[in-house]
């Protein structure tokens, strides 16, 4: 395996990074050596850093789990525990489009998460969600597919493209939405806390999914698209424990963001029919290193990992337009328990060359929970802290001001 010693820019001067390792290899973390090199590293990477203006645009909400822009300034945007969905116009005025829809359940992690626009949303009104489903008494996870109406005040579900996503306490319930190159439709699982389900081809948890839009079924050149399993069809990768983020690039490659264990967060550039290393097994055995490189077959390594210990890494995007500078190109990744936003740069070859923690977005708004790409290229970011009323949750604008 190789290791980089590399300065990290922010709260910490510590920089972790892993590159693909061979199969039965161990992985190990390499961290800056010399304090001289990573005040260096620091100093370089503060000067080309822009400074940024931090708004607020939505108060008042209760874990705003994702947004997607409707092409006019508008949005649409979910709340987790509330069930509901909520459509802002482009003069800021909200109307609740979707309010406890039967059938959704939430409980711990899961309950109404990520939203998606359909591209041609102008003309068709659809967008796609992520919840938490329940039906006579059973749980799981499930993709659907909705219309809002010509006066944007209401929503109505069009038809389920994936069902079955396995949950259980509500734990691990992923479940991030976005759309690759050519337009299909990626989702990012969570394992539902049960051991054997990331390697299990058959089951829909623990792994990214590739979907046609329209249908739900699994695309014709997917790496299992053969197999006698509809959900096997459907897979792209697997081995992952909690697909929090996916973010497309544009040379057209998907990235992965995954909740570590106690250690090691993950980036991952997705590559079609990948074994991402997680298998928790006996049971549900969280001290088995999230790329188990001991397992038969090649395993992907990550191409960052936070060490030890986690900061909860969760929605992440490509930062695009010029203004953002030495950032644009950029990933910016949101921060749960760190409470931070997090920009990793990475060369083209994908491997990881630096990460500044700004200060604008380090503590002052708690828990980060998805970040979003807007108009005029403009960052909006859902905190995730919980509790609603005048002092719950928020979705911010952030732009550069240098």
């Amino acid at each position: 395996m190789r290791t980089r010693h590399l300065a990290v820019a922010g709260a910490s001067a510590l920089a972790l990074v892993a590159t693909t390792a061979p199969a039965g290899s161990a992985t190990q973390i390499a961290d800056t050596s010399s304090q001289a090199s990573a005040e260096q590293g620091q100093s370089l990477a503060a000067r080309a850093a822009p400074s940024l203006r931090v708004r607020t645009v939505v108060k008042g909400v209760d874990v705003p789990w994702d947004l997607t822009f409707l092409g006019n300034g508008a949005m649409l945007y979910t709340e987790r525990d509330r069930e509901r969905i909520t459509y802002r116009g482009p003069n800021g005025a909200r109307t609740v489009v979707a309010n406890t829809p039967a059938g959704v359940w939430h409980e711990g992690e899961t309950g109404m998460m990520s939203i998606l626009a359909a591209r041609n949303f102008k003309r068709s009104r659809l967008f796609y969600t992520c919840y938490g489903g329940i039906l006579n008494g059973q749980h799981d996870v499930r993709v659907v597919q909705w219309r809002v109406n010509a006066n944007s005040d209401g929503a109505r579900r069009v038809r389920v493209l994936v069902k079955g996503l396995p949950s259980t306490t509500g734990q691990h319930g992923g479940c991030r939405l976005r759309f690759g190159d050519g337009g299909a439709l990626f989702i990012g699982t969570g394992d539902a806390a049960t051991g054997t389900n990331p390697q299990n081809l058959r089951s829909g948890g623990g792994k990214v999914l590739r979907v046609d839009p329209g249908t739900g079924r699994g695309l014709r050149t997917n790496p299992f698209a053969g197999a006698d399993s509809a959900m096997k069809r459907r897979v792209f990768t697997y081995g992952h424990r909690n697909v929090q983020g996916l973010a497309l690039r544009r040379d057209g490659s998907m990235w992965s963001v995954e909740h570590g264990t106690y250690r090691d967060d993950e980036v991952n550039r997705l590559r079609s029919g990948g074994n991402y290393g997680w298998n928790p097994v006996p049971g549900y055995n969280e001290t088995r290193p999230m790329t188990d490189f001991s397992l038969p077959g090649k395993q992907i390594g990550a191409r960052w990992r936070s060490g030890n210990p986690t900061i909860a890494t969760s929605g992440a995007v490509w930062l695009r337009g010029n203004r953002w500078g030495a950032w644009r190109g950029c990933l910016a990744v949101a921060a749960l328990k760190d409470s931070s936003l997090r920009i990793m740069k990475f060369d083209g070859s994908g491997r990881f060359v630096r990460m500044w923690t700004p200060a604008a977005l380090n503590g002052d708004y708690g828990r980060l929970r998805s970040v979003v790409m807007g108009p005029r290229n403009a960052l909006y970011v859902t905190t995730s802290n919980g509790g609603g009323g005048a002092g719950g949750d928020r979705i911010l604008r952030v732009t550069p001001t240098s």
